[in-house]
């Protein structure tokens, strides 16, 4: 579940999902599959400063610029969806947007891109 407590699907790449399995196959106690597969230290929700503290730690450690975020790879995410014929409505419920308008913020469309599809959907082009 993310913010409202709405429950999404999240698409895992294999190489993730493997990766997943491993850490519970490995963890020293109970992992409970219904549950969030990270837990914060009290063993709730993992508090997402947690996530951007590890990845300003990451970002130092292997070189990258400081526009390296969590809500940069949010970003990412939705303009590669939509770069790749993804919809809007999709990236939407993906990114779990209770807005639309909201989804609109996220994607970032080249104008090479716009020039593509207007010249594959229109017929005058």
């Amino acid at each position: 579940t993310g913010k409202g407590g709405k429950t999404r699907i999240v698409p895992v790449l294999p190489v993730v999902r493997a990766a997943i399995a491993e850490y519970r196959r490995l963890c020293p106690y109970a992992v409970d599959t219904d549950k969030p597969v990270f837990l914060g230290a009290r063993g709730g929700p993992l508090n997402p400063r947690i996530v951007q503290r590890t990845m300003q730690r990451l970002r130092g450690a292997l070189g990258l610029p400081e526009s390296a975020t969590p809500h940069a790879l949010r970003h990412a995410f939705a303009t590669h969806i939509l770069m790749n014929g993804g919809d809007l409505r999709t990236i939407q419920e993906l990114l779990g947007h209770a807005s639309l308008s909201t989804t609109q913020i996220y994607t970032d469309i080249d104008e090479a891109h716009l020039v593509a599809v207007y010249r594959a959907a229109h017929p005058r082009a």
